[in-house]
């Protein structure tokens, strides 16, 4: 399935670079915001904002140094992509919107929402990342787990993210199940075709809040996920068989703890849901984000 006709993709001016945006849908629906992860872009919600687009203005950033965004001579920590998704949204005037969230943009995304309760309107996320107290907490892969182990090592994750791009020939490919097509590999790779430029990818590995470490991300996402724990607004869960970061099991004892939360099982995935099941992911918060609407019972009308 392919509808990329029907996605704009845009570039905005900010912060002495530029952030690279697709959008679609319409201009008065309340916004739907996809946050995507790492090494991806955009572009893994390619499939999925049509089908959205229906019941919701569409926009999907390019975090900063992915994608088509710019690529500012920054460090790259979790703290410096919320700043620059906090100024993105400012000022294209978001004041409201359904979070939709994968891998590093759940983090974004429950950062977000601590911080800025009243701007969530709902949240649907997949594979998502919160502080784990010991590395067996991280992957359910052993092998996954000591390549991260090499990623966050100094010497070794330079070699096999600057020098290698292992994220996109390796972790990226590894964690679908079917096989992206040379023209979809193509797309991923575009951003990263320099040492320097695969720097953002190599960054945020070494930001997993685990064991404690580091200190201030942690800090961060245990008061993000304590503020969802606490939160009222509508939530969505999607989970693959066996999943990578979230198994089903442990989807379903997560959501037990949350409040006005569902859990949609996709069936087999891993980490790259949005690959294996942009149908099913796009229907699903399509029919979410209707149904939330008609309860409000009057349109919301949503500042440009």
């Amino acid at each position: 399935m392919s509808k990329q006709a029907d996605i704009t993709l845009r570039h905005h001016v900010l912060l002495g670079t530029s952030m690279a945006y697709r959008e679609t849908g319409q201009a008065e629906a309340p916004v739907a915001l996809f946050l995507h992860g790492n090494p991806t872009s955009s572009y893994i919600w390619r499939n999925i904002m049509p089908l959205v687009a229906p019941v919701a203005r569409c926009v999907a950033p390019d975090l900063i140094g992915f994608g088509q965004s710019g690529k500012p001579d920054i460090a790259y920590r979790f703290a410096d992509q919320a700043h620059y998704l906090d100024a993105l949204i400012d000022d294209l005037g978001i004041n409201s919107a359904y979070l939709v969230a994968q891998d590093w943009g759940t983090a974004l995304a429950f950062h977000l929402a601590a911080r800025r309760p009243d701007f969530v309107r709902g949240l649907a996320f997949m594979e998502f990342i919160r502080p784990m107290p010991q590395w067996s907490d991280f992957h359910q892969q052993e092998m996954a787990r000591e390549t991260f182990r090499k990623l966050r090592t100094a010497g070794e994750g330079e070699a096999m993210v600057l020098d290698g791009n292992a994220f996109v020939e390796r972790v990226l490919p590894g964690s679908i199940l079917r096989k992206l097509s040379e023209a979809e590999m193509e797309a991923y790779r575009a951003p990263f075709k320099t040492r320097d430029s695969r720097r953002p990818t190599l960054a945020l590995p070494r930001e997993l809040p685990i064991a404690g470490e580091p200190a201030d991300v942690w800090r961060a996402l245990e008061a993000a996920h304590a503020a969802l724990a606490a939160s009222t607004y509508p939530k969505l869960l999607f989970v693959g068989e066996p999943g990578a970061l979230v198994s089903p099991d442990f989807a379903s004892r997560f959501v037990a703890g949350l409040h006005n939360a569902a859990l949609i099982h996709l069936g087999p995935g891993l980490h790259y849901l949005q690959e294996d099941h942009p149908e099913a992911i796009g229907r699903s918060v399509a029919g979410w984000i209707a149904g939330i609407e008609a309860a409000r019972g009057r349109p919301h009308r949503q500042a440009a």
